[in-house]
């Protein structure tokens, strides 16, 4: 299986509570449901596309338990997706798991996705999960990320690219816009990043 990131961005590169106020407060986050405004059709559609690509989910225990508690009561095609599709949670606190199908993985996460990774299927797929998918980037596991950047600054909140990330170069694969404003960029890694000088000489 390949290991895809999806997630939602704000143009200053926040990813924490896209959803709702009160989706994720860690932190005293208090600025969560920025991406609702801009939910179209043109979203639909690219999610859609996306989930028909995955073969399961891989997310952090806080994602799991937010979307546990959201997922099974909709009535959204893609609601019936996300409930259908193996779900893999990594967690060092859950002993159970109420949103099945799901496996705990409890020990080494980079060596369990490295181990799920040599699966055949589709796509193990990570959505949000900001924590998880910063600690499988230092690992240089991800496949592709797929970044839907919304027209908006939250100014506050975690973002899925700190400090200390891998300085990783990126492909661009593939582009496009939706009428609310969304960008959606899909890339892939090509390794270290490249350094250079810039001449200003004439």
């Amino acid at each position: 299986m390949e290991l895809t990131l999806t997630t939602f961005l704000s143009v200053d590169g926040v990813m924490q509570g896209p959803g709702s106020p009160t989706e994720d407060t860690t932190g005293g986050f208090a600025r969560g449901g920025w991406m609702v405004p801009y939910l179209d059709e043109d979203t639909n559609v690219f999610m859609h596309d996306v989930l028909n690509r995955a073969e399961a989910l891989l997310l952090g225990r806080r994602t799991y338990e937010i979307w546990a508690a959201y997922w099974p009561r909709m009535a959204h095609p893609v609601a019936g997706r996300f409930n259908g599709l193996h779900k893999y949670v990594a967690t060092r606190t859950l002993t159970v798991t109420d949103w099945e199908p799901a496996t705990l993985l409890l020990d080494d996460i980079a060596e369990a996705v490295v181990a799920l990774k040599e699966q055949p299927g589709g796509e193990l797929q990570v959505h949000g999960s900001g924590e998880l998918a910063r600690h499988l980037m230092s690992h240089d596991l991800f496949d592709a990320y797929r970044l839907l950047t919304l027209p908006v600054v939250v100014g506050d909140g975690a973002r899925l690219f700190d400090v200390m990330g891998l300085p990783t170069g990126l492909d661009l694969v593939h582009t496009s816009g939706t009428d609310a404003g969304m960008v959606i960029n899909v890339y892939r890694p090509t390794g270290r990043a490249s350094y250079g000088t810039l001449d200003l000489r004439d």
